[in-house]
């Protein structure tokens, strides 16, 4: 009378597994709420290749990196806020310019297509810093 398994799985690559179809769905859902095109969708996701997108896109991967999973929360977070903060325009905020310091000029998106984590982390400090 023996179990058939008694490998224990690390809690956080489960975790990461049960969170992966979930933030991808809406990961999507904001990209389409916001416009964005597949370059964009990878520049967020910090991918290289066209392929790895659109096997996300049809839900072939078993568990996000971590650093998708980052990503992909500072999206939601700012998506978020955008939406307590401007019912109406969240959306369309995103592309709009903006004379804040963090921005200089550009767009929200425009700072977030650096490609670089840190610049999604600002984008979400100024929208929860704004929400007050």
């Amino acid at each position: 009378m023996g179990k058939a398994n008694n490998t224990k799985v690390p809690a956080h690559v489960l975790n990461r597994k049960d969170l992966t179809g979930p933030a991808l769905r809406t990961f999507f859902r904001i990209a389409d709420a916001w416009g964005l095109n597949e370059a964009e969708q990878m520049r967020l996701l910090g991918l290289e290749k066209r392929s790895t997108l659109q096997s996300w896109k049809r839900g072939v991967i078993a568990s996000l990196s971590k650093d998708a999973l980052e990503r992909i929360s500072y999206v939601m977070g700012i998506y978020k806020g955008l939406n307590i903060l401007l019912p109406k325009t969240a959306d369309q905020w995103v592309r709009k310019p903006n004379m804040a310091r963090i921005f200089a000029g550009g767009s929200a998106i425009d700072r977030m297509m650096s490609g670089n984590v840190a610049d999604l982390y600002v984008v979400r400090q100024y929208v929860d810093a704004q929400r007050g």
